[in-house]
């Protein structure tokens, strides 16, 4: 068994894990990263990239249906399924390599293997070779998470799926059950639907996106039904009975229960953290509902050891890991101008058509929380950018703080609002006043104009509705 000592050994080379050994290794820290599967982890390799590249294909075949609307002309429109998903699995294999890349660029140490910990300071490596043992002062679990799945409500890869099964669809569903519509849902749901699958979306809580504000989820609501999809809240998927062609999923509404007859169903219901198999209540680290308990700092309460992104809890987000991994590698080297990332900065961005977006507080949380608010809304319809676009549906929410100024939350829905959302986030950083953000020139014509607006209006301002 070959031993091997480093300062920092990362668990778990996802957008969490690669990212803190890049920065560990900036600062002057002897690496290591164990990964069991993929460099990249299922964000690149399953989950954030290969989705946004099978949307934008849908989203291209959408546009493409529009063509008479901007003047031009396309017969004979169709799609080919293996090669959106091929195009796919590209951009995610291209990805893949280059974390390899920065692995070498940035001298971090890399092991392919299944990583326990027998002891504080100890990570065993079970590889194809056979064991290695690596100590370390410091130790950063980022092994992510996979998704959920409900007693009877198992996937099977053939009618029923999981996110990694709709990525590699062994059929095009013309009848889809989408059970779950947080952000993988939706999108899901927005792909297959958009291609032509009638599809019908399943959710538990009393209105889709939940998570989100709920002048945006109703929104949504109107939008995706008006696309064809149909949407059933405050409803439960109790059994599925399974043929060779088809699934018959009994639906739980109102206190009734019906019966759905799809050929596909795709369960959404959430994440478990991966935390099984680790050695971690041997050590003392405290596991709640599969997510390890940490305090603003990931640290888990046990010496040297800490937890970042997935399996840390939420919000489950590739980018909160990133941040995540950057804090604890500098909080390791000893800076002392370490912040804690808080869960009210990180954006959401859902990348369904269309897009939706938000940072902060809804405007019922912010009441909940004893604010006076002052609330600015401005629609795409207002916009002339969006109209010239061709995407005159959607709205910009903006959230402040009545007494201080302070922007509480933003809350968008429409085309490219993914990308919008990131002018309030940096407002936020900044702790930026509805003074600022008025007196701010936005660039004509473009989207961001409704930003202005939406502030604009929070103050009984706006120019153009």
């Amino acid at each position: 068994m070959a031993e091997a000592t480093f300062d920092t050994v990362v668990i778990g080379a996802g957008p969490g894990g690669y990212v803190a050994a890049i920065r560990a290794s900036q600062l002057g820290q002897k690496v290591a990263i164990v990964e069991r599967e993929h460099m990249g982890g299922i964000c690149l390799n399953w989950g954030c990239i290969p989705t946004k590249a099978m949307l934008r294909s849908s989203e291209v075949f959408h546009l493409m249906h529009r063509a008479k609307e901007f003047g031009l002309k396309a017969d004979g429109i169709d799609y080919d399924l293996d090669a959106v998903v091929k195009r796919s699995r590209s951009v995610a294999k291209q990805l893949n390599s280059g974390v390899g890349h920065l692995m070498k660029k940035n001298k971090v140490t890399v092991f392919m293997g299944e990583a326990t910990l027998p002891s504080k300071g100890t990570v065993s490596v079970r590889t194809e070779k056979g064991s290695e043992t690596l100590k370390a002062k410091n130790i950063i679990l980022a092994t992510g998470a996979r998704a959920r799945e409900l007693p009877g409500l198992e996937a099977d890869g053939k009618r029923v799926w999981t996110y990694k099964h709709a990525l590699q669809p062994p059929h095009m569903p013309k009848k889809l059950l989408v059970i779950g519509s947080g952000a993988i849902g939706i999108e899901f749901a927005s792909f297959y639907n958009t291609l032509g699958a009638e599809t019908t979306v399943v959710e538990v809580m009393d209105r889709i996106l939940p998570v989100e504000d709920a002048e945006i989820s109703a929104f949504a609501k109107k939008a995706f039904e008006k696309q064809g999809m149909k949407i059933l809240q405050k409803a439960t998927v109790k059994k599925l009975d399974r043929a060779a062609d088809k699934v018959t999923a009994h639906i739980e509404t109102g206190g009734k229960t019906e019966t759905l007859e799809v050929d596909t169903v795709i369960s959404a219901v959430g994440i478990v953290g991966n935390t099984e198999g680790l050695g971690l209540e041997k050590l003392g680290v405290k596991v709640d509902r599969s997510h390890v308990v940490t305090d603003e700092y990931c640290r888990t309460g046990v010496e040297g050891l800490y937890a970042i992104g997935d399996i840390a809890g939420a919000p489950w987000l590739a980018h909160k890991a990133s941040h995540e991994g950057v804090m604890v590698a500098e909080l390791i080297a000893g800076k002392n101008d370490v912040h804690p990332v808080k869960p009210e900065a990180i954006a959401g961005c859902t990348y369904c058509h269309p897009q939706v977006a938000s940072v902060g507080y809804s405007e019922a949380r912010a009441r909940e929380l004893g604010y006076e608010v002052k609330v600015g809304k401005f629609p795409f319809i207002g916009n002339g950018k969006a109209i010239a676009l061709g995407e005159p549906e959607g709205m910009v929410k903006t959230v402040f703080d009545a007494k201080t100024g302070e922007l509480l939350g933003a809350h968008m829905i429409g085309a490219e609002v993914t990308e919008l959302i990131q002018g309030y986030v940096v407002g936020r950083q900044l702790e930026t006043t509805e003074a600022d953000l008025m007196e701010t020139v936005f660039p004509h014509p473009t989207l961001s104009e409704m930003m202005h607006e939406s502030v604009l209006d929070a103050y009984d301002r706006v120019i153009h509705i």
